[in-house]
């Protein structure tokens, strides 16, 4: 769910001073200096004050994710987030939301491979309210049966709904058939089968295992004086009882070393939903700069080569893209677009020789030069709120990044050439090896797209779950 922007007048100040000082030559973009303190439980908090706008950022980040959801349980961790909300020993769900609405506060939870997070935003004025339903959330959640249930059906009728729209779920089943049994091949929200597996005692069990002090990082960010924060944090979360919580392993997959292909049957469709690609970069791959300003020229930008030769050039979709999803291992590289049934073939054929040129041509220098500028452009505003702020420095210190991940991006941004660009492209880049996932008619595409792969698998998109099917 999207969260209302704050501080309009503050944005446009600070992006006016960033647009101004991109005209000098030496690094512009720094993060704001944040401290990081450890509770005596284990907690570990890191504080960015940011002044101007009355406004304080909670952001937790709970070092599980999907990833650790029992086998055949999966949704286990998203469904434990979204209902810290609903109940808790001091509120009801009722109650908790109007106390929310109350102070105009926003709260959210969810869960990813890698980790969960819990995030809450108010006003500066309203800091002892903020913190205290906060922590009663992170805390002190019951898990009433009732709501357990609601969440549950809703969220397998979600799923369901989902698939009425391939867009919506081509990424689900991409992640699904590149990595198979792997844990990141499991569908962080869970399926219609998975969903119904879940009992209130396994979401039990998945907290406290889990909703540890000394396995989550809580960044603070916002208009708040330090020291009065690290008082009030200590107050609210220090008596959070230290529990040894073991941060699961996730182990890093090869890339798929074939072709193979999947093709979900949906009869009533008009257009071909596609992706293909293959294995890609872990959050903290040495070449994650380099490939971020190759991705740009490929597929990473509206006057990207691919979206140029799929919308523009040939008129064959509304837009094509590509992306490297960095996980804690290596997660997953995209190609994905969507066009007519009578199209498919010429526009995956399109797309697969936009690729291939990338690994024949390489970039040039002026394509390097405007995929500089596009980034150095766009980033400055994923830097603004405190939200992002909160954010950033808890990602950063999961992954084991620095402040330099900001403070020298710029300079390592300029420092790409088309040889290190053709060194990336080599190693990081798909060519041979791919993975598609195809949903549409099959009666109308199935035999033309089989040149595609050696290995072929097929399922109705009415199958219960994504992939791997379900063992009868």
């Amino acid at each position: 769910m999207k969260r209302a922007r704050f501080g309009l007048h503050a944005l446009a100040v600070v992006v006016a001073v960033l647009l101004a000082a991109f005209s000098a030559a030496a690094q512009t973009l720094h993060l704001p200096p944040h401290e990081k303190v450890v509770l005596k439980n284990g907690l570990t908090v890191l504080l960015l004050e940011k002044h101007g706008v009355p406004l304080v950022n909670l952001y937790a980040l709970v070092k599980t994710g999907s990833a650790a959801d029992p086998a055949g349980e999966d949704g286990v961790a998203s469904v434990t987030a979204g209902l810290l909300r609903k109940g808790t020993k001091k509120r009801t769900a009722q109650q908790f939301a109007a106390d929310l609405d109350y102070i105009g506060a926003a709260f959210e939870s969810e869960a990813g491979p890698d980790f969960s997070s819990v995030s809450t935003e108010f006003l500066t004025k309203d800091l002892a309210l903020g913190l205290e339903l906060f922590s009663d959330a992170l805390l002190h959640p019951t898990f009433p049966d009732a709501e357990v249930q609601k969440l549950l059906a809703q969220s397998v009728d979600a799923v369901r709904g989902a698939k009425d729209d391939p867009q919506q779920v081509l990424g689900l089943y991409y992640d699904g058939y590149l990595y198979g049994t792997h844990p990141y091949g499991r569908p962080a929200g869970g399926d219609e089968v998975s969903l119904q597996r879940i009992k209130r005692d396994a979401i039990v069990k998945f907290y406290e295992a889990n909703y540890a002090p000394g396995n989550t990082l809580l960044a603070v960010a916002g208009e708040f004086d330090g020291a009065e924060m690290r008082k009030k944090l200590d107050e609210v979360l220090g008596d959070w009882p230290a529990r040894t919580a073991a941060t699961p392993s996730i182990a890093a997959t090869a890339p798929v070393k074939s072709k193979r292909l999947l093709l979900v049957d949906k009869p009533d469709a008009t257009q071909t939903y596609f992706a293909f690609g293959n294995v890609g970069i872990a959050r903290n791959d040495p070449d994650r700069v380099a490939l971020r300003v190759v991705n740009t020229i490929f597929g990473g930008r509206f006057t990207s080569e691919l979206n140029e030769a799929l919308r523009v050039e040939s008129g064959y979709t509304y837009g094509a893209s590509s992306f490297f999803d960095s996980r804690k291992v290596p997660g997953p590289f995209g190609v994905f677009s969507f066009t007519k049934n009578e199209t498919t073939v010429p526009a995956i054929d399109l797309a697969l020789q936009v690729l291939q040129k990338l690994h024949k041509q390489g970039v040039t220098d002026e394509q390097l030069k405007s995929a500089k500028s596009y980034i150095k452009g766009q980033f400055p505003p994923n830097i603004e709120t405190s939200r992002q702020l909160a954010q950033i420095i808890a990602s950063h210190e999961f992954y084991g990044l620095g402040d330099d991940e900001i403070n020298q991006l710029e300079a390592r941004v300029d420092a790409v050439t088309p040889e290190i660009a053709k060194q990336v492209i080599q190693k990081h880049f798909p060519s041979e090896n791919l993975v598609f996932v195809l949903i549409g008619k099959a009666s109308a595409i199935g035999p033309a797209v089989e040149k595609y792969a050696e290995k072929r698998d097929a399922r109705l998109i009415s199958d219960p779950g994504f992939w791997p099917p379900e063992k009868k």
